[in-house]
């Protein structure tokens, strides 16, 4: 499936000194650069006669791969989701149920939390059908960015979740209710038996999907939260001391929202188009320094989804380079996938104005020369 997509570009920057690595200022290039998709996990060849442009040597290189690996990994997080999803919708409502009768205030947390869960989960199983629809031209990356905002809500009702604990409890140190230790118990330890399977289930998963790591967060706060019921239903049972409900109920309230930060961290990252986190872009404006290479520039490293990387870049090489330009071409696009990015896309220009002025009209993000290690972490 072909898509067509421009560049995009923001205030301009200039190049620092130090950049023009061969002395030689460079302009006259058109930059209508498109990139077309082949999503059958095949990388483009490369080409540079492009006809009817104004100047010489003016080369762009495009490769898309590794989408059959990406499938696979869809495939298996979509089980482990309905796996998940079969067994918490299945006692969700025998611990609803259990709370109400029981009177426990960590219980009927525990109950809503697991609510919360199916819904998280049904969640990431549309967006992961969602994002296996292929690219349109409107669409032109599919609905891939949809696995993070399902990531986004899940995190969000974390948070509400946390909250209303935490608010719950404080209204029930104020009046504490007698509940039914026994009862409590039993379903307390049928809970954590399922969200240990659930969160096995998914554990494997969570590690290659952004989507499928919010509903594994999910069920490990639903997993402690089983872990409290069955320690609160223990005292009660041996002590008949009631404030332990409560007071365990403020204890997993506060790893809800424990757990809730830093997977709204990771999905503000993916939204707002930040380098991924395990992507060191200056050392990869480094390594892209080959022989023939005088400029490197906008640079534009961003995650679509938990599976797919993208790369745009501009390449300035000597005009004197004899070297075969698809060649090169193909070195450059190795040393990107070399940093796990799987989708890319390098213009090349090698011509100089008559003025001896740079002669790029883009606005340029990165200038990665500017320095040589990341500034977060």
């Amino acid at each position: 499936m072909a898509d067509t997509r421009p560049d995009a570009h923001g205030s301009r920057e200039h190049d620092p000194p130090g950049h023009d690595h061969q002395g030689h200022d460079h302009s006259g290039h058109d930059h209508s650069d498109h990139d077309h998709h082949d999503h059958s996990g095949h990388d483009h060849d490369e080409h540079d006669d492009h006809s009817g442009h104004d100047h010489h040597g003016h080369g762009h290189g495009h490769g898309h791969g590794g989408h059959d690996h990406s499938h696979d990994l869809r495939g298996i997080s979509k089980r482990a989701l309905t796996i998940a999803l079969i067994l918490i919708a299945g006692f969700m409502f025998a611990e609803v149920i259990g709370g109400i009768l029981t009177k426990s205030l960590a219980l009927l947390s525990d109950a809503g939390h697991m609510v919360s869960d199916a819904m998280s989960i049904a969640l990431a199983l549309v967006a992961l059908r969602f994002a296996e629809r292929e690219a349109t031209v409107e669409r032109t990356f599919g609905y891939q960015r949809l696995e993070a905002l399902a990531a986004m809500v899940n995190a969000l009702t974390l948070w509400i979740v946390g909250f209303w604990v935490l608010i719950e409890a404080y209204h029930r140190v104020q009046d504490v209710p007698d509940v039914e230790g026994l009862g409590m118990l039993i379903v307390g330890v049928l809970g954590l038996l399922v969200n240990v399977l659930a969160a096995w289930v998914l554990h494997s998963s969570a590690k290659d999907s952004i989507n499928v790591e919010g509903a594994f967060q999910h069920v490990m706060a639903d997993l402690l939260g089983s872990v409290g019921v069955v320690i609160s239903g223990i005292v009660i049972l041996t002590t008949g001391w009631n404030m332990i409900d409560p007071i365990l109920s403020v204890v997993i309230a506060l790893l809800i929202l424990r757990s809730a930060w830093p997977l709204s961290v990771k999905v503000f990252h993916v939204l707002v188009d930040s380098v991924p986190a395990d992507i060191d872009v200056y050392k990869l404006g480094s390594d892209l320094e080959v022989e023939g290479v005088t400029l490197i520039h906008d640079i534009h490293v961003r995650a679509v989804s938990s599976d797919e990387t993208t790369f745009s870049g501009h390449i300035m090489i000597d005009p004197d380079y004899e070297g075969d330009t698809n060649e090169l071409l193909r070195r450059l696009r190795d040393i990107i996938k070399g940093h796990d990015i799987n989708h890319i896309t390098i213009q090349v220009d090698k011509t100089m104005s008559p003025s001896g002025e740079l002669g790029c009209e883009e606005n340029h993000h990165v200038n990665y020369l500017a320095a040589r290690s990341r500034t977060r972490p």
